[in-house]
């Protein structure tokens, strides 16, 4: 499965059926056990998640996000490109990386032909002056140097079209990071930990993971968007942010652009308040489920059944176990919703809720009106939820859960384990560092969902081995997985953003390699500061403990 991943031989969908096949042959795993894994309680919260995400992009309220920032920021190269910047990312948290970019660059593209920047006339000719006397040498002078400097502003505008569409991938791969579903890994990490740890007691969920990687992505976005000014528009960043300068008629004409663009889309309809109201419940049901510094809605929900389940405790010790160091009672009840519950419920929302108002005042109504039916579309049918949902993906995502699982009950990870055991030599911060790296060379050329597919079992288990908290090694490997900046053909984002022509491979590179190094330096930052406060990383938790696992399995 990982040399099909890594070739593409066959879709990678395709490859994820596999253990289905295999694992019964080979008598790893029975037909039931492996089949299970396709649809755990991680894979319905992604798909919660990419459901709501259709219906933002179906009403265009994505894009009536993205023309209002670029309207409120200015049009100068340097606040454009962190308008981009912050709304793709923004956007990339809770929409596809692919389908963020997908609607981010022919924005780009508009823009840069109100400012004039993509003309396609780069002639240059030069005179033999050597041939002519001494007058008509100073009279062609003359007439080339204003050529000479257009072919430098002509270079100055082929960089502000480099940088503003590589800007856009680079923030989509970044930002999608600062959510548990807005990244493929991110969703495999969550998923994993489940199944290998199934006593960590839901330790990754959507508001301890945001916590975590919200920050790293503020500080990638500053440091990312400092170098590629300085690599694309100079050093000078008053200029690059028309400080002090008045607005060129290019710039003024490129926002009259974006304010015609946005006026177009009219007044907020019905159907995108409904859509972004949903979507606000989502994130609130997400954040406060279970925020761990104060009870989360599911415990106060549940507050009547506490004296059931401690009276039932009490029977039998085993049915609910007391967390040890926690500030409230234990509650088995809570356990019986995740963020996929969540999810799922802001998704089937979409597909009731009317995407226009309800009208009772019947005699006011026309004929036409009386003719029509009663209740309006929903905010979205599944027509356009069956187009548009990535359904490979959470094939994709199934069948790296069942190679896990094929791989623990096997023994092939405790195997693998045992190998690494020697890196115990190693201090963890040093350790950490060489995985990241390690993991993020693989994801330059593979699916980032197949390399934290991949390495993550595999990691847990040499924790284990070496008696290192497993989340020290797992977060910041998932986290670089998504950070592959180099190659066109690393990410959707990076090919979409270079179909458009205007950047070469080696600008890619060149650029790509120092984002690499400022997502490690992100990246050993956030887990060496308050990732260790957030999960408590210098100890070696109980439920990480093999005794423990290979027990209850």
């Amino acid at each position: 499965m990982a040399v099909y991943w890594c070739t593409e031989v066959i879709p990678l969908a395709v490859t994820s059926l596999l253990p289905a096949l295999l694992f019964p042959l080979l008598k790893v795993l029975n037909s039931q056990q492996v089949c299970i894994q396709y649809m755990k309680d991680t894979t319905v919260l992604f798909l919660g998640g990419l459901i709501v995400a259709v219906a933002v992009e179906h009403w265009n309220v994505h894009k009536r996000i993205a023309l209002r920032t670029l309207l409120l920021i200015g049009v100068s190269p340097g606040f454009l490109m962190l308008g981009f910047m912050c709304i793709t990312a923004f956007l990339s948290m809770w929409i596809s990386n692919t389908a963020t970019t997908a609607m981010m660059v022919p924005i780009v593209e508009a823009v840069l032909d109100q400012l004039k920047l993509t003309g396609k006339d780069n002639t240059f000719y030069p005179s033999s002056i050597e041939l002519l006397d001494k007058d008509e040498q100073e009279l062609q002078v003359k007439s080339v140097v204003p050529q000479v400097k257009s072919r430098e502003a002509r270079e100055k505008d082929k960089n502000i079209c480099k940088v503003l569409t590589l800007c856009v991938c680079y923030a989509a791969s970044i930002g999608g990071t600062g959510t548990l579903t807005g990244t493929g890994p991110n969703v495999v990490l969550s998923g994993q930990l489940n199944t290998l740890f199934p006593e960590g007691k839901d330790i990754v969920n959507f508001a301890s993971w945001f916590a975590f990687a919200f920050p790293n992505v503020i500080v990638m976005l500053i440091i990312s968007w400092v170098w590629l000014q300085c690599v694309f528009l100079g050093t000078n960043f008053k200029r690059n942010l028309g400080i002090g300068t008045e607005k060129t008629e290019k710039e003024k004409a490129a926002y009259l652009m974006l304010k015609e663009e946005y006026q177009k889309l009219g007044p907020l309809s019905y159907a995108e308040i409904s859509v972004l109201t949903n979507f606000l419940l989502l994130i609130i049901l997400w954040f406060f489920r279970d925020p761990g510094f104060i009870p989360g809605w599911q415990s106060l929900y549940w507050e009547e059944n506490k004296k059931k389940w401690a009276k039932r405790s009490l029977k039998d010790p085993t049915s609910c176990q007391r967390d040890e160091g926690t500030m409230f009672p234990p509650m088995c009840l809570d356990r019986y919703v995740s963020d996929g519950t969540v999810a799922v419920f802001a998704a089937i929302l979409m597909f009731i809720l009317p995407s226009q108002k309800l009208k009772f005042n019947f005699r006011s109504q026309t004929e036409e009106e009386w003719k029509a039916p009663f209740y309006p579309p929903p905010l979205l049918t599944w027509k356009v939820a069956q187009e548009k949902v990535p359904w490979g993906i959470l094939l994709l995502l199934g069948g790296g859960f069942a190679l896990a699982k094929g791989c623990e009950v096997s023994g092939l990870s405790e195997w693998m384990g045992q190998q690494m055991e020697p890196l115990k030599n190693f201090s963890p911060p040093v350790l950490v560092l060489c995985l990241t790296i390690l993991v993020a060379c693989i994801t330059e050329y593979t699916s980032n969902i197949a390399t934290a597919t991949l390495f993550l079992p595999i990691f847990a288990s040499m924790s284990q081995k070496i008696n290192l908290n497993p989340l020290y090694v797992m977060l910041p490997c998932t986290l670089s997985s998504s950070f592959a900046f180099m190659l066109p053909v690393a990410t959707p984002p990076n090919a979409i953003v270079f179909s458009y022509g205007h950047l070469k491979v080696a600008d890619m590179v060149k650029t790509g390699f120092v984002m690499n190094i400022i997502g490690l330096i992100g990246i050993s930052l956030a887990i060496n500061t308050w990732g260790r406060l957030l999960f408590d990383l210098d100890e070696f938790p109980s439920w990480a403990n093999a005794t423990q696992i290979s027990t209850s399995n």
